[in-house]
């Protein structure tokens, strides 16, 4: 075979690698830029992923928070929802009463500071771990006050598709479902008006 024939027979697998390796780098690159757009309010600062095993704090910034949005964050490895409340949803709260399993929230699923009806610190700021009491899964957010099938007097609130529980807006379960507890609210302070650190109550302060 001469020496022109053997080139023209490589060349063909050489580009093929080295256009695989393209588009590979470009993948990798197209998915962390997708990344940043879908979590805009992901925390300023990111521990290790051994410090996560071991519970490290996790400071959130939420100063592009808007009214009714939720921005989520992973601590411990769980899913930690942060929903900046706007008035309606606060104002609903005390609607519902007579339709939640632990309106009082006497159990304990949250810190002493966050037993009120706001479960939380400022009423605008609610901070949950949203597994479902019930077998851990993740329920929906569903905000808007609109009839739903499950529900034809929602007044927004999560979701459980897989087994039907449901919560208000501060986290506190509707009576006569599969999950007999509100969900948990994790420790956390707030640093500042723009900034929350999940894992650490206000009186511990910051080491």
């Amino acid at each position: 075979m001469s020496k022109s024939a053997t080139s023209e027979s490589i060349q063909p697998q050489t580009d093929t690698g080295r256009r695989n390796l393209l588009l590979g780098v470009t993948g990798v690159l197209g998915a962390a830029g997708t990344g940043f757009v879908a979590w805009p309010f992901i925390a300023s600062w990111k521990p290790s992923a051994k410090a996560k095993t071991v519970g490290a704090p996790v400071e959130v910034s939420i100063a592009d928070l808007q009214p009714g949005q939720m921005a989520r964050v992973q601590w411990r490895g769980q899913a930690i929802g942060i929903l900046r409340r706007t008035d309606r949803m606060i104002e609903d709260l005390d609607r519902l009463t007579d339709r939640l399993a632990d309106p009082d929230s006497s159990q304990d699923q949250q810190p002493q500071y966050a037993e009120n009806t706001y479960r939380s610190i400022k009423p605008e700021y609610l901070i949950l771990n949203i597994h479902c009491t019930h077998l851990g899964c993740v329920p929906e957010m569903l905000p808007e006050v609109e009839p739903q099938v499950f529900d034809d007097d929602w007044r927004g609130g999560f979701y459980c598709p897989c087994h039907k529980s449901a919560f208000d807006l501060a986290g506190r379960v509707y009576a006569g479902k599969p999950a007999q507890l509100n969900l948990e609210v994790p420790p956390y302070s707030f640093l500042d008006d723009d900034r929350i650190l999940i894992g650490v109550d206000p009186e511990q302060g910051v080491s």
